[in-house]
């Protein structure tokens, strides 16, 4: 089983390596999430150290956040750039600020 682990890491980190850079926390985090979790989020931005993922509501983000510390030791096993904390956003929060700028370039 610990072959077939490290087998699917090797593949996982030559796939990652073939994108860009800032790139890579975004792609990493479907991996590193697993697939019930990365049903769920969507990773949006990764700037300064930051990666920002979008939860569906607040139970989610708790939960999410609780976990966090794990998720920055394993996206930092698959990055080569340097995550430094997993930000996780509600959907709607990320609209209302997307309409709060809308209204404020108007």
């Amino acid at each position: 089983m610990e072959h077939t682990r490290s087998t699917l890491q090797k593949v996982i980190v030559q796939a990652l390596n073939r994108l860009p850079p800032e790139q890579v926390p975004l792609a990493a985090w479907e991996f590193v999430a697993g697939g019930t979790v990365s049903a769920k989020t969507r990773p949006l931005s990764f700037a300064e150290g930051v990666l920002t993922v979008e939860v569906p509501d607040t139970a989610w983000r708790t939960q999410l956040r609780d976990m966090a510390g794990q998720y920055v030791a394993s996206l930092n096993q698959y990055s080569g750039q340097r995550i430094e904390r997993v930000e996780f956003v509600l959907a709607t929060q990320r609209r209302s600020e997307a309409n709060a700028k809308t209204q404020d370039q108007k």
